[in-house]
């Protein structure tokens, strides 16, 4: 079994070889924590995390090490900005950002990253100044009026991964027109901080300043998994001007042909039919949607759409997934389930070619429908070889009982699973002493409450609608 990856700088869809199969390093660009992440940010979260766990079951431990790193921003103009409208300390600021940024991914299911493989931009200062001086040292870059500038035409094949023409790139990259460059094209590394500005800065060898934001993810990427890595993950918006600076700035520095062997950008995001907007109502965060829908049923909505392709995110989506994953759980449902590795070949196969997630669900439809005949000898192999399968999407994570019994925190305040507990006692009492008034009376409390109530042969069983 192959894993063929989409590799965005050849266009092509390549077979994955590591640089060394004993420790794979995979480098995904994280969030810049000034707000809560909204759904758009959440996309590469998942999709990554589901290529982190198929890496893993490639590359076993302890044998083979998976290395991802993902990290953080937290210097950045837009950090500075909502600091100085808020009149909060920017560390307060990136420590909650950063905090709730766990909180909600953890709940779509995201793998959680050791704390050394989250780097902080702030913590790595110093390789940031390292890497610009290396560049000036060999002619890469200049200093002008306090700044460090990456000089665009010292690199001869600058361009390769978005293949833009220099025009396309001067207007794409939306730079800042200056008397100090010299070059239209040329990108900042290292910016001045005057202190009189309240912003936050770092001495260096050209002034009080700050890194400019691509030098960040080289340092970072440089420093954790050396000059030369695998795979680079984020999103299709990142192509340029960001990961297109990454390359240029990492190559020239440390004198290497490639940055990642493989480039992986998943696409844009929609909201609603409409390009998401706070103006027109279909702005999601997590945060707020975690409010309304479990996190499985979310991370499923992004799973259901090739990760290269552009994706119309809706709540009637999260719904619809909503609906599948009480299949799924129902299959699941009363069956002793032993946790096992092995997952069927189709869904692997599916998954190995370049991650085509929408294949590998259908996979799991059809385990659960396996599940679902099956009979009382066989119905725990067959929920076992679902629950296996949906592990490597990171989905059926959850007890089915739970999950049936979640609830909305928006709508929290209701009737306590104790007290549902006690109703249907009380309703299947009154059915074995044919008090069927009390029972139907019963039914009715329970589904003016949101709750449905399953009867079968081995009794009642109830879950949040």
């Amino acid at each position: 079994m192959t894993l063929r990856l989409h590799n965005t700088l050849t266009r092509d869809k390549v077979d994955f070889k590591p640089i060394d199969d004993k420790n794979v390093r995979m480098y995904v660009c994280g969030p810049t924590v000034y707000d809560f992440a909204h759904i758009g940010n959440a996309r590469p979260v998942v999709v990554f995390d589901v290529l982190y766990r198929l890496l893993k079951r490639f590359y076993p431990a302890p044998d083979h090490k998976v290395t991802y790193v993902r990290n953080i921003t937290d210097v950045d103009d837009k950090i500075n900005a909502r600091a100085q409208e808020s009149g909060r300390a920017i560390e307060d600021i990136t420590k909650e950002t950063a905090a709730q940024f766990h909180a909600d991914m953890a709940a779509l299911g995201a793998l959680p990253l050791p704390r050394k493989y989250e780097p902080r931009a702030t913590d790595h200062i110093p390789e940031m100044i390292a890497m610009i001086e290396t560049l000036i040292e060999k002619g890469f870059a200049y200093e002008a009026e306090g700044h460090v500038l990456f000089s665009v035409p010292a690199m001869d094949d600058y361009g390769q991964l978005s293949r833009r023409d220099r025009d396309e790139l001067i207007a794409g990259a939306r730079v800042e027109v200056a008397p100090y460059k010299k070059d239209a094209a040329d990108f900042v590394l290292w910016k001045p901080s005057p202190i009189a500005d309240g912003l936050p800065g770092w001495d260096s060898p050209w002034g009080r300043g700050r890194p400019g934001w691509h030098i960040e993810c080289s340092a970072m990427s440089a420093k954790i998994l050396g000059p030369t890595f695998d795979i680079h993950g984020g999103g299709q918006d990142l192509i340029f001007p960001h990961h297109e600076n990454e390359i240029a700035q990492s190559r020239c520095a440390h004198g290497t042909d490639v940055m990642a062997s493989v480039w992986m950008h998943n696409g844009y995001l929609m909201a609603e039919g409409e390009k998401m907007s706070k103006s027109l109502g279909n702005f999601y965060t997590v945060h707020d949607l975690l409010q309304e829908f479990p996190g499985e049923a979310i991370r499923l909505t992004l799973l259901k759409t090739h990760y290269r392709q552009p994706l119309d995110f809706t709540k009637d989506g999260i719904r619809e997934a909503k609906a599948e994953l009480d299949g799924f759980y129902g299959a699941l449902r009363g069956v002793p389930v032993t946790d096992g590795n092995d997952a069927p070949a189709a869904l692997m196969d599916a998954l190995c070619d370049d991650l085509n997630t929408p294949l590998a669900i259908s996979q799991l439809h059809s385990l659960a429908a396996v599940a679902n005949k099956a009979d009382s000898a066989a119905k725990p192999a067959a929920a076992a070889a679902l629950k296996s399968a949906a592990s490597v999407l990171g989905l059926l994570q959850q007890d089915p009982e739970e999950w049936f019994k979640w609830q909305p925190p928006a709508k929290a305040g209701g009737l306590s699973d104790a007290e549902i507990d006690a109703l249907i006692a009380e309703r299947v009492a009154a059915r074995q002493a044919k008090d069927f008034a009390r029972a139907d009376e019963i039914r009715g409390i329970l589904t003016a409450e949101g709750i449905a109530v399953e009867d079968s042969a081995e009794g009642a069983t109830w879950r949040r609608i």
